[in-house]
């Protein structure tokens, strides 16, 4: 589904990814491990076109390497940011319905499946997001980039800044959500919950993808578990 061949980003004279290449099948949940400043975020913003980049980037078997943001989403691909990011001077209903501004059909039935999945979204749908706790902020921004219905789901950080309960029901949806085989890329701080929920990983170091594999594997590699499974 999604082919990164040569990825290669540049901040300034800082080289933060180098020429890096994996790939996403369809129904497959991948995520990439790695410390702070490894190259996690970088990977994600620049599949989503919000940053330059060089290298090629296809997606279903189209070129998407020189898209804006906004045809990237159109395609399938929707990212829900590090930090959240919800309209917050607007409520929680009005945040739902961004995400579906691309889609021309009735958008009920996903928003209803958005509320089943987030029941406290409904609670609140007329609350504006700006009110909400983090976790419910984080709730309504993976309801958001789900109402875009996307082939590819971006989940960027979903557990930062929340208490271990919120943890616990996001990783609940991310778990129904890969039963669901939507096909999604994660990267996330606690590496033992990303390879819990996932299928194959990617470890990236500097820049660079330094080891990849199924997650059981990489779960159960002497070197992953002392560098960021805290054992």
């Amino acid at each position: 589904m999604l082919k990164v061949n040569k990825l290669d980003v540049y901040y300034g004279n800082i080289h933060a990814i180098k020429e890096i290449n994996f790939h996403v099948e369809e129904g497959e949940t991948i995520c990439l491990v790695g410390a702070n400043g490894a190259g996690k975020t970088t990977t994600l913003q620049s599949i989503s076109g919000l940053i330059p980049k060089s290298g090629k980037l296809e997606f279903m078997g189209k070129n998407i390497s020189k898209l804006k943001a906004n045809q990237i989403t159109a395609l399938g691909i929707a990212q829900v940011p590090e930090g959240r990011r919800v309209f917050t001077g607007l409520s929680v209903y009005d945040n739902l319905h961004l995400g579906s501004f691309l889609i021309k059909e009735d958008n009920t039935k996903i928003l209803n499946r958005i509320y089943q999945m987030f029941p406290i979204l409904e609670e609140r749908k007329n609350q504006l997001a700006g009110t909400l706790s983090g976790g419910e902020q984080q709730m309504l921004a993976m309801g958001r980039a789900l109402m875009s219905r996307p082939k590819l789901l971006l989940l960027d950080e979903p557990s930062m800044g929340l208490s271990p309960l919120y943890v616990e029901k996001i990783f609940k949806v991310i778990e129904m959500l890969r039963e669901e085989k939507i096909t999604m890329l994660l990267v996330e701080q606690n590496a033992n919950l990303a390879l819990e929920v996932s299928d194959r990983a990617y470890v990236l170091e500097t820049g660079k993808i330094v080891k990849e594999g199924s997650a059981k594997e990489l779960k159960n590699d002497p070197t992953i578990k002392t560098a960021y499974l805290g054992e």
